[in-house]
């Protein structure tokens, strides 16, 4: 499990999907004072619209959403950065606001999220020199940068916002037992689970699994307490379980299979998931969906 942690690309695609399963409670933490409308991400029509670039787009991630901000509706960019090294990142920014403003010509709002462990002695840049004239020597693009590692993991847990609570795991976790972070995640999870959809929950588990510094059996027994061993690690398994509890008849979980194999091409598409991760995930999905699809074309019960 240690090993995982190493590889940048599970790391950044946890965070996309992260945001994007929490996308108000997002900016209801970080941006209190915004009072977000009717949102959609528009990630896949913005990778579509410049073709020749998926190259040099794999190597980063994003999130763009046109959303709506005090009635007007804006795009806005999310940059995720893995990496310490901040050098590049302006012009990165200032290069996505281009093509968010060509794909729209609306307003472009710029936010970079640093989820790296560096601890840093000085701020990183939050602006980029695109311009001047005779008047103005430098016109600059402002952005916003947030810094998870600046949050104390203690503040975050006491938070009632669920998105908190993980960022928690990613927090300077310094004095706080990780133990304790776990089990009040998943206790609040326990409490909210009616309202959590089946993604929101693969995430959770994905999440917190990648990044608990706790034993693995610790981890199982504290979902049994807050009686949530029943959350599958990955989709085909959480179906399975779901099958067994609601007695769902096989047409209807062959519906359903169907329904998360389109929702996993979508994520993997939209580069929220790994390859490797969507692989494994899949796999198992397919099989049974076609065994279901065997037994219904020979009549088999």
């Amino acid at each position: 499990m240690q090993a995982k942690k190493t590889n940048p690309k599970t790391h950044d695609s946890l965070f996309k999907w992260l945001i994007t399963s929490f996308i108000e409670e997002f900016f209801a933490h970080y941006f209190p004072q915004i009072k977000l409308g009717k949102y959609v991400f528009i990630d896949k029509e913005f990778i579509s619209k410049y073709e020749a670039l998926k190259e040099s787009l794999k190597g980063d991630l994003f999130i763009a959403v046109e959303i709506e901000i005090d009635g007007e509706l804006l795009e806005i960019i999310i940059h995720i950065e893995h990496k310490s090294d901040r050098k590049g990142v302006p012009e990165r920014v200032f290069e996505y606001l281009c093509y968010a403003w060509l794909l729209k010509k609306k307003p472009v709002w710029s936010i970079v999220i640093y989820t790296d462990d560096a601890i840093w002695r000085k701020r990183a840049p939050d602006e980029f020199w695109y311009a001047f004239n005779s008047k103005q020597t430098c016109q600059s693009h402002k952005f916003d940068v947030i810094k998870i590692k600046d949050e104390k993991s203690s503040d975050l847990i006491k938070k009632n916002l669920l998105i908190c609570k993980l960022l928690a795991l990613k927090a300077n976790d310094r004095g706080t037992d990780p133990e304790v972070l776990v089990r009040d995640i998943y206790q609040t999870v326990s409490k909210m689970k009616d309202q959590l959809t089946n993604e929101q929950l693969l995430l959770i588990e994905q999440f917190v699994s990648f990044y608990k510094k706790i034993p693995q059996q610790i981890f199982e027994n504290i979902k049994k307490e807050a009686e949530m061993s029943y959350i599958a690690t990955t989709i085909s398994e959480h179906y399975k379980n779901e099958g067994k509890m609601e007695g769902k008849i096989e047409g209807k979980i062959e519906g359903e299979i169907k329904g998360k194999i389109s929702l996993l091409e979508a994520l993997f598409q939209q580069a929220i998931l790994t390859k490797e991760q969507f692989e494994q995930m899949i796999d198992p999905l397919r099989i049974k969906y076609n065994e279901l699809c065997m037994r219904s074309t020979v009549g088999i019960a």
